[in-house]
């Protein structure tokens, strides 16, 4: 009876919502407020009766809505567009949590509540709804804009702070206080688990997706990719992180595989159907009687919501360098609350350290900014045209000089080779440095929920501890040579730059050394200082220490050459991958056809064994967006292509077939081949419509 109860409510999630969802199209509202509506209607606080029986099911097929829904933004959203606008994404985030927490405490105390109450108030109110404006922005097409992106850049550092957020409140609410240790400790678990599983991913999972593309099965393509996104999700939660953080980063990751295209379109439907019972699941949690009861504090906390992290938003923004149109859409796009504002209210429920009432106002107050949040994105445009008619003229002057400075600033730092030189190394030994954190981590954790109890009986703990240890060292060996060499090669830099001959004349070649050695020395000492204070939880007994040093050092002598070689095929790999990965954006046609297709021409261009086309795929030579002509089909033995795919390799002896004007194909015959190679072969017109 339990399969029929849940296909029941399956029946009736997606039966209503697809009725009002067409209604909402009709009246060309937003599809997101439908769904709320629709889970409002059936849901059990809705008179006569619930319609829904099993309401925990559909939260559980929610939660694949998040998770699939994250993932898909993560496909769209590539680490190349992170970090463009990672600065900004970082400010901006700050500038909105840390306001808005103090809003969130000003206002609750305001209303007369404990301190707890205000404190969990204000970190509910500060992290906007990473699903409901990315649906609301694909549902608009306003996806590809510039602060659509930065919006994107900005929840995706807000889930982070989010994660360490609750971290600290579990700790907070349970001792009355954290320590700086427990915020470094925190930050730095988080650290290693972001840069381990985006470098080793961006290695491995490129690859993997290449091998399983070639069988050019879309379901073999479709569940490895479904197999990937779940896994990754279900580590980031036995991490104790965000499922939500694991389907976004490993999206991000197979954003750089050539089979972008071929995955995005394979992903869409699946992703559309969950995360449609995820927004009905949001409205199944409103209860309007409740909403009643605490009328006047969910009406003032929505404003302060509605109005602050626009505001917050908006200023964190323009205080990155962007300019105030930006700035403000990228405000309103962000003013609401959402999924992790649940897990906080729920975090002080279970720990019984806030009142009953905080969970039931924070569902209500993120079910209102869901439904007024479609509204502002759409009328985000007139709010930016007013501001420019009505600012004052001095104001909108002094707007523009500090945007200007800011990206003079950004350039001038850029144009500085010394310092980008810095900052490129500084970058480099930290990523490093967080893969080692992560070995050590990975060690600890093994040993902690007793993992190998083999080995407890063979040898005891000790010998586990000893394994433990000279494992992590030696799987981090290749990364700490690596490291070495480039502390030496960033001392040797700084000891240039902040050494001159205008200031120590004859003796700058021995200031130069001394300062170099020292910075080398002390950056050592902190190494292994690191390396001591990481090992702590795993390290045997002194005894057994100093074998495993010696074994070690003698390992590092006669593994260095390897070590080397492994380090850099890994870099290698991982420049590969970031170097050939097309842009999601390039398989869509940027140059539109004409309407009319009177001047539509076919050509045909062979693929010859020296044309730069060979062996690569069609949407990586970008021929729709450079030259406007399409490929409609290949003539290839024995079988030939009828509208490939973006994702289909040209081999030599293959003949295009394109559609397009004659300039467009000229364009086309000159990405391709020489321009004899193409034979116009037809000509036609379609009839008006």
């Amino acid at each position: 009876m339990h399969e029929v109860t849940f296909l029941q409510d399956l029946a009736i999630v997606m039966i209503v919502a697809g009725l009002v969802t067409v209604l909402f199209h009709r009246l060309k509202q937003p599809v997101v407020l439908g769904y709320i509506i629709a889970g409002v209607i059936i849901g059990p606080h809705t008179p006569p009766f619930p319609l829904i029986a099993d309401e925990e099911a559909i939260r559980t097929l929610s939660e694949l809505g998040v998770i699939l829904l994250l993932f898909s933004l993560g496909l769209e959203f590539s680490l190349r567009k992170l970090r463009e606008v990672g600065a900004t994404a970082l400010i901006a985030a700050l500038s909105a949590i840390v306001l808005m927490m103090w809003a969130g405490y000003a206002l609750g105390s305001a209303f007369g509540w404990s301190r707890m109450d205000s404190i969990f108030l204000g970190a509910i109110l500060s992290i906007s709804s990473t699903t409901i404006v990315v649906k609301t922005l694909e549902d608009q097409g306003k996806t590809k804009e510039k602060f659509a992106r930065l919006i994107f850049g900005i929840l995706i550092v807000e889930d982070i702070l989010a994660i360490i957020m609750i971290a600290l409140l579990s700790g907070f609410a349970t001792t009355g206080s954290f320590t700086p240790a427990d915020l470094g400790m925190t930050v730095l678990k988080l650290a290693s688990f972001l840069v381990t599983l985006l470098l080793v991913g961006l290695i491995i999972v490129p690859r993997l997706l290449e091998y399983v593309a070639k069988f050019k099965s879309n379901e073999m393509l479709l569940v490895s990719v479904l197999g990937l996104c779940f896994g990754v999700s279900l580590l980031a939660a036995k991490l104790n992180y965000s499922v939500a953080l694991g389907a976004f980063l490993i999206g991000a990751i197979i954003a750089e595989a050539r089979q972008i295209h071929r995955i995005e379109a394979l992903m869409e439907p699946v992703r559309d159907m969950f995360s449609a019972v995820f927004f009905v699941s949001i409205g199944l949690l409103i209860n309007p009687a409740l909403i009643w009861e605490h009328a006047v504090p969910i009406v003032i906390i929505t404003a302060v919501v509605l109005v602050g992290q626009a505001i917050t938003c908006s200023f964190g923004t323009f205080v990155a360098g962007n300019d105030m149109r930006t700035s403000l859409r990228v405000g309103m796009g962000l003013a609401q609350i959402g999924e992790f504002s649940f897990i906080i209210a729920s975090l002080g429920l279970s720990l019984n350290v806030t009142s009953k009432f905080i969970y039931p106002i924070a569902v209500a107050v993120s079910g209102l900014t869901a439904l007024i949040s479609p509204y502002l994105v759409r009328s985000s445009d007139k709010l930016v045209d007013l501001f420019d008619r009505k600012a004052p003229s001095p104001l909108k002057t002094y707007l523009n000089l500090y945007t200007g400075w800011v990206s003079k600033l950004g350039e001038t730092g850029r144009q500085n080779v010394a310092f980008r030189l810095v900052r490129k190394l500084s970058w480099q030994i930290g990523l490093n440095m967080m893969l080692v954190v992560a070995v050590f981590l990975l060690a600890a954790f093994i040993e902690q929920r007793r993992l190998l109890p083999w080995l407890q009986l063979a040898g005891g703990e000790n010998t586990v501890k000893a394994l433990l240890w000279l494992l992590a060292m030696l799987v981090s060996l290749p990364v700490l040579i690596a490291v070495f060499r480039k502390l030496q090669a960033l001392a040797m830099l700084l000891s240039e730059v902040g050494v001159t001959r205008a200031t120590a004349g004859e003796q700058t070649q021995v200031f130069r050394a001394v300062l170099s050695n020292t910075i080398l020395t002390v950056s050592c000492g902190a190494l292994l200082l690191l390396i001591l204070l990481l090992s702590s939880t795993i390290l045997p007994s002194r005894n057994v220490l100093l074998v495993l040093v010696l074994v070690l050092i003698a390992g590092a002598i006669l593994l260095q050459r390897s070590s080397v070689r492994i380090y850099a095929k890994a870099q290698v790999a991982l420049r590969e991958t970031l170097a050939q990965a097309p842009d999601p954006h390039h398989a869509k046609q940027d140059r539109p056809m004409p309407k009319l297709l009177r001047d539509a021409v076919l050509r045909t261009i062979p693929i010859t064994p020296s044309s730069p086309a060979a062996g690569k795929m069609i949407g990586e030579l970008r021929i729709r967006s450079e030259s406007g002509a399409s490929v409609v089909g290949i003539q290839r033995e024995p079988a030939s292509i009828i509208n490939p795919g973006p994702d289909e390799d040209l081999r030599p002896g293959d003949e295009l077939l394109l559609l397009g004007t004659t300039e467009q194909l000229d364009a086309a015959s000159s990405l391709l081949a020489s321009p004899s190679a193409g034979a116009e072969v037809a000509s036609g017109t379609a009839p008006s419509s």
